[in-house]
């Protein structure tokens, strides 16, 4: 088993350029389809994810048209609790990818915090 995760978007080009630059490398990573009904993460999970992020918790969601349709303004998403709850409820506005390893995580956007995280986990 892998010892890196990637929360992974195969409609994303950065996500998509994450699992490429891991297979590049030779590292071995879980890919974490988390849109997938079955893969989707719980609360709990994003609480813990959060904890580690070294970006700021509301750094994780995105701000598209999706979370504009949904009705949410950043008020919504300050809070690391408001925001696993939002993206608990709404995977597809999980920023991506997101790289997790050995008790760190990080956002990979702009794609060059990919190769980084890569190397000093793997």
């Amino acid at each position: 088993m892998a010892d890196i995760t990637i929360f992974h978007n195969p409609n994303c080009s950065s996500s998509r350029a994450a699992t490429e630059l891991a297979d590049e490398l030779g590292v071995d990573v879980d890919i974490r389809r988390y849109q997938l009904k079955a893969e989707r993460p719980t609360v709990e999970e994003l609480r813990a994810l959060l904890a580690v992020l070294e970006d700021e918790p509301t750094a994780l969601v995105r701000r598209d048209a999706t979370f504009a349709k949904l009705g949410l303004a950043d008020a919504d998403v300050q809070s690391a609790e408001q925001v696993a709850a939002v993206l608990a409820a709404h995977p597809e506005l999980i920023q991506r990818p997101v790289l997790v390893a050995d008790g760190a995580a990080v956002i990979g956007r702009p794609k060059d915090r990919i190769a980084p995280f890569l190397a000093a986990h793997s």
